[in-house]
Formats: C-alpha cells, structure tokens, sequence
C-alpha cells in the first residue's frame, strides 16, 4: 500500500524541521559580558631585547645564544606585563639588530616610558638577576640636580630646558634610573637567591642615549645544561618589573600616553 505523503504545516503553524532560534533571556535577567583586558595606565615599557642579527651574543656550550634566549624571555615578560595593563613596544621581535639609537629612538617617541634592555650573561651564578642603571664617568657642572630623596624619585624628571645630544640623553635621568634599578634589583633577589643585594652602575651604550627612565637586567647564565633554566625565569622577572614600577611611581603619575618630545 502507497504510504501517505506527509502534509505541510498548516498557516500559522511553525514547520517542526525548522531549528530552534537561541533563547532571550527573559526581561531584568543579568547579561554575562565576556572580561576586558585591564585599561593601560602608567608608564610605556619598552622591553629591548640585546644583540641580534650578526651579533649573536654570549654562547652556551649546551647551544644557548644570547641573542636568541633574551628575544623569547622578551616575549614571555611582554605578555605578562600586558596582562597587567601595561602598553609594552618591543626594540626588536625578530633576528635583526637594531643600532643603539635606532632602539633609543623607539623609546625616545613617548612622554612616559621605562626602557628595560635584557641580557643573558656568560658568567655568575645560575638562576640569579642583576639590574643595573648607566654610570656617567664624571658629572658637567652645568647637569640638572635631581631630588636625592630615595623613596621620592619621580618617575619623569623635571624637565630639561637645554637641549642634550643623545651622547648625553641619560643624564638627566640618571638619579631616577638608580632608584628604580635598586628598588627592581631588591624585587629580583627576593625571587631569585643569590642575586645582588644592590644594582651597579655601568657605562652601558645601549642605556646612554635613552631620554627616560632606562635599566637593564642580566640573567646568569648561557652556561646552563638546560635553556628552559632560563626562560622559567621569564614571569617572575616580568612581576618585578611590575612590582618595581609601582613601588617607584609616585601615586597620580601622569599616564603612559604616547607622544613625541
């Protein structure tokens, strides 16, 4: 016997093959809204990661290459601190180098910024931090004083009315530099044991022409069995930058906002 063709859906009457429209939640329930990433406030960090291109760095027997390792803990420090709200600009995020002005340059472009140059050394004790701030070799007369209150530094110097060469960049935030290099190195010895109980001054070039806040760090060692030593110390580094900022940054500091000088 000859099956019965199915009838159609009366008018009005919804057709049952028709999917389901996704269900309103009904009037006055509460709308779930996915999380926003935190509001930049703050400073800009511009992370430097040394070397690169034909300028490899320190060597590892075990293959670490300076150049290579500081890019990636670069990368892991980056993202963590924009999890925090942090804007971060890399100097470099490839296998280029750029000159020491080309990466003062990046961070010469904002009002307010903390320049961090990382480094891998050949020497010291594994899984320990230094921080360092630049040390002129003598001070001009004519330099503009900054306040030698430790707990005091403003994270922007007062501003300068004479022009500086960028051979001399640093040096009006040579104070403020050693201040946070010394709150930042605190912050590195309490997570990694061993490290330095204070930053040194060094005449650092890459640090020189930067007209801002500018330190750098250097993790021990491209002598390590295992490069994932090293890059494990990526996020605690990041928080110390974080931690360290804050503590430097007096409270109501101008924002982080990009603009040139």
């Amino acid at each position: 016997m000859q099956a019965p063709e199915p009838s159609s859906p009366q008018q009005g009457q919804p057709a049952t093959n028709v999917p389901p429209q996704q269900a309103v939640p009904p009037p006055g329930a509460p709308v779930q809204v996915a999380p926003q990433p935190p509001a930049h406030t703050g400073p800009v960090i511009v992370i430097d990661p040394a070397h690169g291109g034909t300028d490899s760095g320190a060597r590892g027997q075990s293959g670490v290459i300076e150049k290579d390792m500081v890019l990636l803990v670069a990368r892991i420090a980056r993202y963590a601190l924009e999890r925090e709200g942090f804007r971060v600009v890399m100097t470099r995020n490839d296998d280029s180098n750029p000159s020491y002005d080309d990466r003062a340059a990046i961070a010469n472009a904002y009002r307010d910024v903390i320049f961090i140059s990382f480094h891998i050394s050949s020497t010291g004790t594994p899984n320990t931090a230094r921080a360092y701030f630049y040390k002129f070799s003598e001070t001009p007369s004519n330099a503009s004083p900054l306040s030698n209150k430790a707990n005091s530094l403003p994270i922007t110097p007062p501003k300068i009315t004479s022009l500086l060469g960028w051979e001399e960049a640093q040096r009006p935030f040579t104070d403020a530099s050693h201040h946070l290099a010394d709150v930042l190195q605190t912050d590195l010895t309490l997570r990694f044991s061993g490290s330095p109980a204070a930053s040194s001054g060094v005449a650092a070039r890459g640090l020189r022409s930067v007209a801002g806040l500018a330190v750098a760090i250097e993790l021990s060692n491209v002598a390590v069995s295992d490069r994932n030593q090293l890059v494990a110390m990526a996020e605690p580094v990041a928080t110390a930058i974080v931690h360290s900022v804050t503590v430097a940054r007096p409270t109501g500091g101008s924002p982080g906002n990009p603009g040139t000088r």
